[in-house]
């Protein structure tokens, strides 16, 4: 029988871990290499059928956490720049507006 792969029983096997719980314990990049290290070794055939499902599993809960910490990276970008556009309304000339005005003389 196949060994388990290094990491696999992070989210897999029955672990009733949440990807909100998980969010906060795997980074965004910790998170993207395990899916990329399943993918890889399900790619290669490393991964034996018994252990398939579990990895499937993992990857979709992986899948989960990485959009949820998008969009909430997508949250905070938004809430701090229209906090930004709120304390210092932004009125600049472009440079378009520049090169004009010396045509114009």
């Amino acid at each position: 029988m196949a060994k388990p792969k290094r990491g696999t029983k992070e989210l897999s096997d029955g672990d009733t871990t949440s990807p909100q719980r998980a969010a906060k314990e795997v980074s965004y990049g910790e998170a993207s290499s395990r899916l990329e290290e399943i993918l890889q070794n399900i790619e290669e055939g490393q991964v034996d059928i018994d252990a398939l499902s579990a990895l499937v599993k993992e990857a979709a809960d992986l899948v989960t956490l990485c959009r949820q910490k998008i969009h909430a990276a997508e949250i905070q970008v938004q809430t701090i720049t229209e906090q930004l556009e709120r304390e210092a309304p932004v009125t600049t000339t472009t440079d378009e507006d520049d090169e004009d005005d010396e045509d114009d003389e």
